[in-house]
């Protein structure tokens, strides 16, 4: 029963000594370019576009490959 006592105020001792820093009211928060995330989000787009469609032309090729092989 001594053991557990011990135990438990040594992890409330542990977690007591956490300490948290408030955010500073007078900092300014970053500005960001709307610009620059807009064009990140063109940029992946047509990634997602090439991606998409070098899938499709596999597909279709293969089955065309296959088609050609069956017959």
């Amino acid at each position: 029963m001594v053991v557990n006592c011990a135990m438990s105020m040594e992890s409330l001792n542990r977690t007591s000594d956490v300490v948290q820093t408030p955010p500073q009211i007078g900092d300014t928060p970053v500005r960001v370019n709307v610009d620059v995330l807009k064009q990140r989000i063109i940029d992946q787009k047509k990634k997602d576009k090439f991606k998409r469609n070098i899938i499709v032309s596999s597909v279709c090729v293969s089955i065309g490959v296959l088609t050609i092989l069956s017959s």
